[in-house]
């Protein structure tokens, strides 16, 4: 394709539709026995769009591979039997309930490394975040494997100003200075290698608390932190805003 940006600065690809072979990667992929893993909350209200987002995640993502879906709740009740394709597995892990969105948004960070660190290490070889409110229309595939794997919010193409996604608070541990930044990344998918995507949600978790302890909360919360790191720690591999477009913009 030459009417978009597929490689970055530091020579990472950006994966956009057509830029791949699905079938080559699939070959491959399968011969390096992999599982990957998706961890996703539904927290308070939330939980009604779990069926939705398990039926198309089990339809379309990485289909034909073996996936183990980790869903973090408050009402473990209310998640029904949801039937899913033999190499994947679904597991309903209950989780405390925080007094609102903001504290459960900054607790998926920590969270997500905690569990890493007692269980995800050992089951999984990739470790995928993505949002409960997410419905895939089309094959995601073993293309967004890599490394560390941060995808494109498609506020880059929607805001006419920098300033109106960054975090731009001198004292924040997110703030990003004006003129340094290069991509914005929604916290609504992201992932890459176990290892480093512990190193990822551990960093941003730290920065969420030491801002909350200088009584600081920046602009968008975990995304925040999460494209401060980004920034200093480079993604291998960047998916394009087709994987993740916010459709209220």
């Amino acid at each position: 394709r030459r009417d978009v940006l597929v490689l970055t600065p530091w020579l990472a690809p950006i994966v956009w539709e057509g830029t791949f072979s699905r079938d080559i990667l699939n070959a491959q992929y399968v011969q390096k026995n992999l599982v990957t893993g998706v961890v996703t909350f539904a927290i308070e209200k939330y939980w009604f769009f779990v069926e939705g987002f398990m039926r198309s995640a089990n339809k379309y993502f990485l289909a034909g591979h073996q996936v183990n879906f980790c869903l973090f709740t408050d009402n473990p009740e209310k998640i029904t039997h949801l039937q899913m394709a033999p190499e994947n597995h679904l597991f309903v892990i209950p989780v405390q309930n925080h007094s609102g969105w903001q504290d459960i948004s900054t607790s998926r960070m920590d969270i997500i490394s905690t569990y890493i660190h007692s269980q995800f290490q050992y089951e999984v070889d990739y470790l995928y975040s993505i949002d409960i409110d997410v419905q895939l229309l089309a094959h995601v595939g073993v293309e967004i494997i890599d490394c560390l794997v941060g995808t494109i919010s498609s506020w880059q193409f929607t805001s006419p100003h920098e300033n109106t996604v960054y975090e731009t608070h001198p004292e924040s541990q997110a703030a990003i200075p004006a003129g340094e930044w290069d991509f914005y990344y929604t916290a609504s998918f992201y992932g890459g290698s176990v290892s480093e995507v512990y190193k990822l949600t551990r960093a941003c978790f730290e920065g969420v608390m030491e801002d909350r302890e200088n009584g600081i909360e920046a602009r968008w919360r975990d995304e925040s932190h999460l494209n401060k790191y980004l920034l200093h720690h480079k993604p291998t591999r960047l998916l394009s805003p087709e994987y993740y477009w916010d459709a209220e913009l």
